[in-house]
């Protein structure tokens, strides 16, 4: 497993899944909270097929990267220090090392929930260094268009897991309860209220980059569902000025689109929106 540094001295562990088809691109996976990159098998193998390399890492506080940083699985998902600008701070390190190791191929940035959050954040603050984006599971993360309360709350009841907001496939649910490197506690009991408030963010006004955007989200999604997606969408075009932005909302999908019944319809409209922009080279 490789790894790197982060300005705090914590290892950030990494997979390069290698593009099987001569590369015409790379992704920077970005996972959510709780989570870790292993749970995106699916998606990578479909990107690699598709002729993208795929850098996904375990952020800071969680999966192999949490298990090293905490010294086991008892504070996975906690940041540690530095708290949230350490682990934006960490991804963009990713970033740079990805482009040293290809300088001359497109950067795609592909953020699911919290990962999708993290994305923002570092398209705002580094526009050149993408050139795609991809947000899945993500909202506009802003007071008024995230939900703050229980997401767990429409399948509630006294044979709940808990965890059926994530997807409306039972088999997702029982493998994240099973899977060691996860933790459903709430973000809010992870990070803690300031860190929390640091997930906060809208798109920067007159970013120097046009870039693509697509945006994915189920519509039972109650992270920000539809609704906070539009609005993301909508404050990109307006404040950032991106012209080519595309939103899918899949009808009965929630939260994880890539895990959902809706999986393999998802990978091929995101096949299809890359090979528009980022064609097979010749």
């Amino acid at each position: 497993m490789p790894e790197f540094i982060d300005a705090h001295g914590v290892a950030i562990v990494y997979d390069v899944h290698a593009a099987r088809t001569p590369a015409r691109g790379v992704v920077q996976l970005l996972h959510g909270v709780g989570e870790h990159a292993g749970r995106y098998a699916a998606l990578i193998e479909a990107l690699t097929a598709d002729g993208f390399t795929v850098y996904a890492d375990d952020h800071r506080g969680h999966g192999r990267t949490g298990l090293r940083q905490h010294g086991g699985s008892g504070k996975l998902g906690r940041l540690g220090k530095g708290g949230h600008r350490a682990a934006v701070d960490a991804l963009w390190r990713f970033t740079r090392l990805i482009r040293d190791e290809n300088p001359d191929l497109p950067l795609v940035l592909l953020g699911h929930s919290w990962g999708s959050f993290l994305a923002q954040k570092l398209v705002n603050a580094h526009p050149t260094a993408y050139d795609g984006l991809v947000l899945s599971g993500s909202a506009l993360p802003w007071p008024g268009t995230l939900n703050s309360g229980p997401l767990n709350k429409p399948w509630s009841g006294p044979d709940a897991t808990g965890v059926e907001w994530l997807s409306s496939d039972p088999a997702t649910g029982a493998a994240f309860l099973d899977d060691p490197l996860t933790t459903a506690t709430p973000m809010l009991q992870l990070f803690g209220p300031w860190n929390t408030l640091q997930v906060l963010s809208r798109p920067k006004r007159g970013l120097a980059r046009d870039i693509p955007t697509l945006m994915l989200v189920g519509s039972e999604d109650t992270v920000g569902g539809p609704k906070s997606v539009h609005r993301l969408a909508d404050a990109y075009r307006r404040r950032s000025g991106f012209g080519d932005v595309t939103t899918l909302v899949y009808p009965g999908p929630r939260h994880e689109v890539f895990n959902d019944v809706a999986q393999a319809e998802v990978r091929a409209d995101l096949s299809a929106w890359l090979d528009a922009r980022f064609p097979v080279r010749v």
